[in-house]
């Protein structure tokens, strides 16, 4: 039996700009909702990825305060070159892109990167062996 990675817990700053950002931006839902130790402690994830892997955000963090050089980051993947680039006009209109689209090679393929409301790295990339489409993609 090998252990599975269920899911990502964030200390944020502030919850409800959090929360709206991946609502937004990642299409993500809350699935759950809870009182704990006098704040709310939110359960996301991606519509039928209930079961398999969330995001526990919790307020109470710090900014991140990455560098912006540092690619630390939560990947999502999207349909076409077209989503991502959507994705990056909406983020510029709102402030928060950090890298605008580009092409680099195989397995990288063509992306963008946001800054969450807690200073979290967020890309969203097309043309990688990862994700919904990906199956017949070789793995570096």
């Amino acid at each position: 039996m090998r252990p599975t990675l269920t899911h990502v817990a964030l200390h944020v700053p502030e919850l409800e700009p959090c929360v709206r950002f991946y609502e937004t931006f990642c299409g993500m839902r809350v699935i759950h909702e809870r009182a704990a130790k006098g704040s709310k402690i939110v359960w996301m994830a991606e519509p039928g990825k209930e079961h398999s892997f969330i995001f526990v955000i919790m307020p109470g963090g710090q900014d991140r305060n990455l560098a912006p050089t540092d690619y630390s980051h939560f990947g999502f993947a999207v349909d076409s070159r077209e989503q991502v680039d959507d994705i990056a006009r909406r983020a510029e209109a709102t402030g928060c892109l950090i890298w605008a689209p580009r092409d680099e090679p195989y397995p990288v393929g063509y992306y963008c990167g946001l800054k969450d409301p807690a200073g979290n790295y967020v890309e969203f990339s097309y043309g990688q062996p990862l994700g919904p489409g990906s199956e017949a993609m070789p793995i570096p």
